[in-house]
């Protein structure tokens, strides 16, 4: 692996001053979908990654999660680290309680091995389908994986593209395992509420009792300009409503600290503040926050 790939675009740090929100989080809240990175002279980056992050490490998420009231986390291993999961197992030894992790493994990975990350904390693995992180991996790779971890309880993490929605929806049906689709499906909103990738989406989650589906990455979807009139990223939350009454049970919530490859880096208590805007109701959002990833993380 090399630390020093100079192919590789260097991408924007984390909000350096992120604000308390003023929506207080409930009791166990979670936030299940965050990354840490390095330090890369301790936990080196890829040598085929496609981008370098400055070094965010468990500490810096640490404190934004005392700052945000946020008392529970899910870690997601990212391409930058690709196949070796060494930083996220050292952040979940040092909270295991509170700590859960989805993986990113190769289709070499033995038995033993998914046997040592789940005692690590890890529940789940993660493929990319996005083209910009090198396009959708080998089919028939990701259904021996699913047919593998059923036993261990975990399921499938799935970085889509919203094209791919169109393009996959029948192997997404076949899957033997549930599965949850990061950012909600990466549908932009400068496309609408009836573009059909959406569509397909709520019609899946509705549909399918194994379809998770992450309302994250408001910053990802919104249109800046409409955003802008509603307060940051505003204009994704119909989406994020519309998911959450779809399947109120089988959604969640991340940051997505430290936020990789975002067009503008967010604010994370302005997020958390955006989840007044996703559904005022509180039953639905002890579910989004607290239920639903106790259920799909800490089931044993």
């Amino acid at each position: 692996m090399s630390n020093s790939d100079k192919s590789a675009a260097t991408i924007l740090p984390p909000h350096p001053n992120p604000s308390r929100p003023a929506f207080r989080l409930p009791p166990g809240a979670c936030d299940a979908h965050c990354h840490v990175f390095g330090p890369g002279d301790r936990f080196p980056y890829s040598g085929k990654r496609t981008y370098t992050p400055p070094d965010a490490p468990a500490a810096g998420l640490r404190a934004l999660h005392q700052l945000l009231g946020i008392e529970r986390v899910v870690l997601v291993q990212a391409s930058v680290h690709g196949h070796d999961n060494s930083a996220m197992l050292d952040a979940i030894a040092q909270s295991p309680d509170t700590y859960r992790g989805v993986a990113m493994v190769g289709a070499g990975v033995t038995d033993a091995e998914l046997q040592e990350l789940h005692r690590g904390g890890v529940r789940s693995v993660r493929f990319n389908f996005v083209q910009h992180l090198g396009g959708a991996p080998d089919l028939p790779t990701v259904q021996r994986m699913a047919e593998r971890i059923k036993p261990l309880g975990w399921h499938l993490v799935l970085h889509l593209d919203a094209e791919d929605l169109v393009t996959y929806r029948e192997f997404l049906l076949g899957l033997p395992v549930p599965f949850a689709i990061d950012h909600m499906g990466r549908t932009m909103v400068k496309n609408g509420l009836d573009q059909r990738p959406f569509q397909l989406l709520l019609d899946l989650v509705k549909s399918n009792e194994k379809a998770w589906v992450k309302v994250s990455g408001a910053e990802r979807i919104s249109d800046a300009l409409s955003a802008a009139r509603g307060g940051p990223y505003a204009d994704a939350a119909p989406f994020a409503r519309q998911l959450i009454e779809a399947a109120p049970d089988r959604v969640l919530w991340g940051t997505d600290w430290p936020h990789p490859n975002v067009r503008e880096m967010p604010d994370d208590g302005k997020l958390v503040d955006l989840l007044q805007q996703f559904t005022p109701d509180e039953t639905l959002l002890r579910k989004l926050l607290v239920d639903n990833p106790t259920r799909l993380y800490w089931y044993d």
